[in-house]
């Protein structure tokens, strides 16, 4: 019989009330001190059992290793077990280590606990970058393999990406030198969503070279010559690695001598040395010289060069308005374009010489303080105007190239620095000239002769006109007033016409009331009619005709012989008065004049 049934007799033969009858210690075999005893081992185990979740990494104890598994005790009702595929990266585990787990599945078909060590470490590493992320902390990574635009970097188990601009400071073309070597790298960037991790090495060589740039630039001191390493050249000149710290060479302090690009001095890698000129307040900026660790070549000039003195040189530099010519290393002067030649007529510098060539040229000044020098070329060679007045004297006749047009002559070259002006007056006796194009062009051979001739002031004034005999004598005759000519209308306007006699030479002015026929109508342009001269005036160069006036001085002839008891001074004072031009004539002949000057 079993204890619980001797219990149960005990109980009924002690006459106890059913009400107070223990049915759970009937039931369960057990008493009440061992029911409470096993009532808190199961409290333990199912509190052990809500508190263990997965994804909680653990730190679990190696109690034995198979040929496939380690077996962990992590203090649960059950021993867990893991791949050893996930401690291949440590192949001297052994029992009694212990390792991080992260409780995979609680219990899988069989009721075994699966654990994973790699999740566990993953999980950890994770909040390890994370916080190296936030602290800045320097970490030694693992560069595994390469990869698109950089490479692939263990951190703690996690896979960083590592750019290929953050390798160095420097541009890295073989990736491949890096695979399998530990690296100290720093967290510069991390993707929550993603589980994205990107590393730098550069960013650390930069912290360095910082800390170095600093301790440099506290040191530095204008006029402080330093030796440096060419890093970069550009055309404006060379920048120099003065150990962490760059200054700049501009291409004017590279060389005494002028430099058209820094290339022709230095080369990359090449070690110079250079002394510090300026920098900004901060020393980020530094300028830096290497001419002026040499003596200025003014200073080597020599003592007894003077003006006036002849010398040579190569020209280096050209430009429209002249040409610097180094006439000792280092030493330029400026030949100006109007110092190269006589001639008056300024042209561009490339005219007369181009780079390279070396040429002969006269000290005109000389400013040893200011170190600047002018030289010339033209005074090589005899000064045209030193014999002017023998060569062309006043009344003298020369044949001149046009050169150029001014709007009141032209400019006559009759040798090289020799040029003179011809006013536009002095061009022709009879031809209306508004603008010297309508007479000649540039590049015309033009013969002239000499009017005036200014030595002080180089100036010679020209005629073309005055090689010919003044027509105008002529025409004082042959067109004296009351003589009659034909002529054509070629021009007709409200107030009168424009004629042109036979000889082509003289233009006439007929007022509109003159212009009446003896039908009454009125000459039309290009009608050629007779034309009677009524006033002549030599100097303005200027004639007045009528046609009105020929018919009715033959109808006062008439009336004056038909009429004896008519005074002969009176009807000849009429037939003045209606020839003689008006002063009302004159102003229309004054408008005419200029409207045919501006058309």
């Amino acid at each position: 019989m079993s204890e619980t049934t001797d219990k149960a007799e005990v109980l009924l033969n002690q006459n106890v009330a059913p009400e107070q009858f223990d049915w759970d210690s009937f039931e369960s075999g057990l008493d009440a001190e061992s029911r409470q005893e096993k009532s808190d081992l199961e409290e333990i185990y199912n509190g052990s059992l809500n508190n263990l979740q997965d994804n909680d990494v653990l730190i679990g104890k190696v109690v034995r290793l198979t040929d496939k598994e380690a077996i962990v005790d992590i203090n649960f009702k059950s021993e867990g077990v893991i791949s050893l595929n996930e401690f291949r990266y440590n192949p001297a585990l052994k029992a009694g280590d212990e390792v991080e787990v992260m409780v995979d599945r609680r219990e899988d078909k069989s009721g075994q606990l699966q654990l994973s060590h790699r999740k566990a470490r993953i999980l950890k590493a994770w909040d390890r970058v994370n916080e190296l992320h936030e602290t800045g902390e320097i970490v030694n990574g693992f560069v595994k393999s390469r990869t698109k635009g950089g490479m692939i970097v263990d951190v703690h188990g996690i896979e960083a990406f590592l750019p290929g601009s953050q390798i160095d400071v420097k541009p890295i073309k073989d990736y491949d030198q890096f695979v399998g070597k530990t690296m100290e790298f720093k967290v510069v960037k991390i993707n929550p969503e993603f589980k994205n991790v990107v590393v730098s090495h550069k960013a650390l060589i930069e912290a360095d070279i910082e800390g170095q740039k600093k301790e440099i630039i506290a040191q530095l001191e204008k006029g402080q010559v330093l030796e440096g390493t060419v890093k970069n050249i550009t055309s404006y000149g060379v920048f120099v690695d003065l150990g962490g710290v760059d200054g700049l060479i501009h291409i004017t302090d590279l060389s005494w001598s002028r430099v058209n690009h820094p290339s022709e001095i230095l080369e990359d890698g090449q070690t110079v040395k250079v002394v510090i000129l300026d920098f900004d307040d901060e020393k980020t900026r530094i300028q830096l010289g290497m001419k002026q660790l040499e003596a200025h070549p003014w200073d080597a000039l020599s003592a007894d060069l003077k003006v006036g003195d002849k010398v040579k040189g190569k020209v280096v530099v050209l430009a429209d308005y002249g040409a610097f010519v180094e006439v000792a290393p280092g030493v330029e002067g400026l030949i100006h374009v109007s110092e190269m030649s006589w001639s008056t007529h300024l042209r561009s510098a490339g005219d007369f010489v181009k780079v390279g060539d070396v040429v002969e040229a006269e000290v005109l000044t000389l400013d040893r303080e200011d170190r600047k020098i002018s030289l010339g070329m033209k005074q090589l060679s005899q000064d045209p105007w030193s014999n002017i007045e023998a060569k062309y004297p006043v009344g003298s006749e020369h044949t001149g190239t046009v050169r150029n047009f001014t709007n009141f002559g032209v400019f006559v070259e009759l040798e090289e620095g020799i040029d003179g002006l011809i006013y536009i007056s002095d061009l022709s006796w009879t031809k209306k000239i508004k603008h010297p194009s309508e007479f000649c062009a540039v590049g015309d051979q033009l013969k002239v002769v000499v009017l005036e001739l200014d030595t002080a002031a180089r100036r010679l004034s020209l005629g073309h006109k005055q090689l010919q005999e003044n027509p105008w004598d002529k025409f004082e005759t042959k067109y004296a007033e009351g003589t009659v000519h034909a002529g054509t209308a070629t021009e007709v306007f409200d107030k009168g016409a424009q004629v042109q006699f036979e000889d082509l030479e003289v233009e006439a002015f007929c007022p509109s009331r003159l212009l009446e026929k003896e039908d009454g109508s009125k000459i039309k342009k290009g009608e050629s009619a007779d034309f009677k001269v009524i006033e002549f005036n030599k100097e303005f160069k200027r004639v007045v005709v009528s046609h009105t006036g020929i018919f009715r001085d033959e109808e006062k002839k008439n009336v004056r012989e038909a009429s004896s008891n008519t005074s002969s001074n009176k009807s000849t004072g009429s037939s003045n008065n209606e020839e003689k031009s008006t002063l009302g004539d004159l102003d229309v002949l004054a408008e005419l004049k200029k409207k045919m000057e501006g058309k």
